[in-house]
């Protein structure tokens, strides 16, 4: 595996224009900036007293970009050893203090975990059927008017107890935002 350093910078906010370095590692794929413009654009820039959760947080870039936008916290939560020692660096680098970094697998997190979060940004490996395995717990996840940002392969399917709001594609990446049923659509 190669263990070369890549960065991308963060697009808005306190932090704008600074980098998060990240390394190469299988089913890395940092949120391109176009895609992370379209999503702030959706959440309307300002995430000020939000608070958030990035699940398979990978370069950190969305939980850094949030932070850096104004959210009063969020926890990233990573699984490989050697991408969570690169959030550590940038979370020192960054000072983010408002960054709560977990070391742990997705679903072990949310089994384990009975934390409500405002937005929640799932950006799974690709190919592996997490739309499945995610979707019947986040909604025990998400505060009354909370919104989960979802990057897949492809086009999300119907899940009873949410709805789509938006959705768009990007090269071979389906980003959707979605809400629980009971929300007004914004």
């Amino acid at each position: 595996m190669k263990t070369g350093k890549n960065q991308v910078k963060i697009i808005g906010g306190q932090w704008k224009r600074k980098n998060v370095s990240f390394i190469d590692s299988p089913g890395l794929r940092p949120t391109p900036s176009r895609v992370r413009e379209t999503l702030f654009n959706w959440l309307d820039q300002d995430l000020t007293g939000k608070v958030c959760l990035d699940l398979f947080s990978g370069s950190g870039i969305i939980g850094f970009e949030s932070l850096s936008r104004g959210a009063s916290s969020v926890v990233m939560v990573e699984k490989s050893p050697q991408v969570f020692k690169m959030i550590q660096e940038n979370k020192k680098l960054l000072q983010a203090e408002k960054a709560q970094l977990h070391f742990m697998d997705a679903l072990l997190f949310l089994q384990n975990s009975n934390a409500k979060f405002d937005i929640i940004f799932c950006d799974p490996p690709f190919n592996e059927g997490w739309e499945d395995k995610l979707f019947p717990q986040l909604a025990n996840h998400l505060t009354k008017d909370g919104l989960i940002y979802f990057e897949s392969e492809s086009v999300l399917i119907e899940h009873s107890e949410f709805n789509v709001l938006k959705k768009r594609k990007a090269g071979n990446v389906f980003y959707h935002l979605v809400t629980l049923k009971n929300n007004e659509p914004i």
